[in-house]
């Protein structure tokens, strides 16, 4: 393909390869192929559910390991704009009727007074209209109050993030999603020296706004939990960003130039790739609950860390017999059986292999980085699901996979699809340095193949677009994963504005 002046300007500027531009067309014209499982992961068959004691094992192996001065870090992705959540609410400002017509207007109009935003919307009502929402509601302007909390002259909530949203109510005053998590990141990630690690990856349209956050409400929650944070951020960066399609393939210019598009969340094992910590967890901005509902949430925070170093801590142990020399027979098959029970990897490929193959083998694979989920069981909530999945070598180990990865059109594969009994509500604790301390580079662990494309419409052309493999899909397929089952409780996201009347955001 023949690149212009523009083009190449494009690519500078973004960091992008011609080798990875030429890659990326490739992946847009062949597509991405289906992945091949074997089964649903479900308990007893990849997912591990816990008992009492082993949970009260997992959760003081946790704090010892805290008070031993592990460094822990929590990561939130926090970079969508909350355009979504209010869908409705722009549907209907944007409607005919001047009413709610439906059950969705009615239940925010009905319970308006019990969003934590309710203060500062009635105080932006009064200032743009002179009337409080109680005396708009009166007088019928039903979408004057959902313009002063959605729109730019308002609050402008329809195009900020959800982490500068008011999620909870406390006494006095009202929380954003952002401060929920550092309160809930000091109640089980506090390293001994009393840190708190918090890192926020954003917009950069939105990165003035979280910094004046930090700054407001840092001192305040410091004091509050007796904790000192260290908050960063950052953003996608430019570098991952995809080219665009036309429907044949070649490529889609605008004024001249090739054009990208963020590549999705998977763009972020590159800023995962770039913190510094022991044991990192990873924790979506809108599923976050008030102090008083907290409890659960922090016992299987503390059960899954637990569960990591625990693991964490008898693979490094076989990596370094490994490294010294060809272990037993006895020595390499209960290695065998840890890589089986444990990490729920099949390895038919181990059969017929000598001492020497086998131990090369173990250690192929337990030298990589480690990520514990938790699972909870489907009620019916969006989110990948849990499979026994092949990998190229042809074993069989856990993935967390998305509809689109599983062909539509295999019977066997979408009968398992429908027998899958649990969710990814993307609550992981990660691993990623190796047995002697030394970072992973977790780009190659990323499995290219895993991507998938999606149609767009941009400004009226039909366009395709390449998402890179998803950041706990294929971003992570070739890690250690371990599923372990958590309490529904423990998963509370927002999709929509009126998730916020849950009785647990409450």
């Amino acid at each position: 393909m023949e690149l212009n002046e523009k083009d190449l300007e494009i690519l500078n500027a973004k960091g992008i390869s011609e080798e990875k531009l030429a890659e990326e067309l490739e992946m847009l014209k062949n597509g991405f192929p289906y992945l091949r499982i074997e089964a649903p992961a479900t308990p007893g068959n990849g997912i591990f559910v816990l008992t009492q004691e082993l949970e009260d094992q997992s959760s003081d192996l946790w704090n010892q390991y805290l008070d031993k001065g592990g460094k822990v870090l929590k990561m939130v992705p926090a970079s969508g704009a909350a355009s979504r959540m209010f869908k409705d609410l722009f549907a209907f400002v944007n409607g005919k009727k001047d009413k709610p017509d439906n059950d969705f207007m009615k239940k925010f109009f009905e319970h308006i007074e019990e969003f934590a935003f309710f203060a500062v919307l009635n105080a932006k009502c009064i200032e743009l209209y002179d009337l409080s929402i109680d005396s708009l509601v009166k007088e019928k302007r039903y979408k004057d109050v959902v313009k002063a909390l959605i729109e730019k002259e308002g609050l402008n909530y329809g195009q900020l993030p959800k982490a500068l949203l008011r999620f909870h109510r406390v006494p006095g005053t009202s929380r954003t999603a952002i401060e929920e998590h550092l309160a809930e990141g000091a109640q089980y990630a506090s390293g001994k020296d009393g840190k708190v690690r918090v890192h926020f990856t954003v917009s950069e349209d939105h990165l003035p706004l979280v910094n004046l956050k930090f700054e407001e409400m840092k001192g305040k929650l410091e004091h509050e939990y007796d904790v000192e944070y260290e908050l960063s951020t950052s953003v996608q960066k430019p570098s991952t960003d995809t080219v665009a399609a036309n429907l044949d393939g070649t490529p889609y210019r605008e004024k001249g130039g090739l054009f990208f598009r963020p590549g999705g969340h998977g763009a972020l094992i590159e800023n995962l790739n770039d913190l510094d910590a022991d044991v990192i967890f990873i924790k979506n901005i809108d599923n976050v609950v008030p102090d008083a509902r907290r409890l659960d949430t922090i016992r299987y925070k503390k059960v899954i860390g637990g569960v990591l170093v625990g693991i964490k801590q008898k693979a490094d142990n076989y990596c370094r017999l490994l490294k010294k020399g060809t272990p037993s027979e006895a020595e390499l098959d209960e290695m065998m059986d840890f890589l089986h029970k444990v990490l729920c990897i099949t390895h038919d490929s181990a059969n017929g292999m000598n001492s020497e193959e086998k131990a090369a083998y173990i250690y192929s694979k337990l030298n990589r980085p480690y990520r514990v989920c938790g699972m909870v069981k489907n009620e019916g909530e969006p989110g990948g699901g849990p499979f026994l999945a092949y990998n190229p070598d042809g074993t069989v180990s856990p993935q967390i996979l998305e509809s689109t990865q599983i062909d539509p059109k295999n019977k066997e594969a979408q009968k398992m699809l429908k027998e899958a009994t649990h969710f990814n509500p993307v609550d992981l604790v990660v691993c990623t340095r190796d047995w002697e301390g030394k970072k992973f580079n977790l780009p190659e662990y990323v499995d290219k193949a895993t991507g998938f494309i999606s149609q767009k419409s941009r400004e009226g052309v039909e366009i395709k677009a390449l998402e890179l493999p998803g950041l706990w899909n294929g971003a992570m397929s070739d890690w250690n994963t371990v599923l372990v089952e958590v309490p529904v409780s423990t998963f509370n996201p927002v999709k929509t504005v009126n998730d916020l009347l849950r009785p647990v955001h409450q």
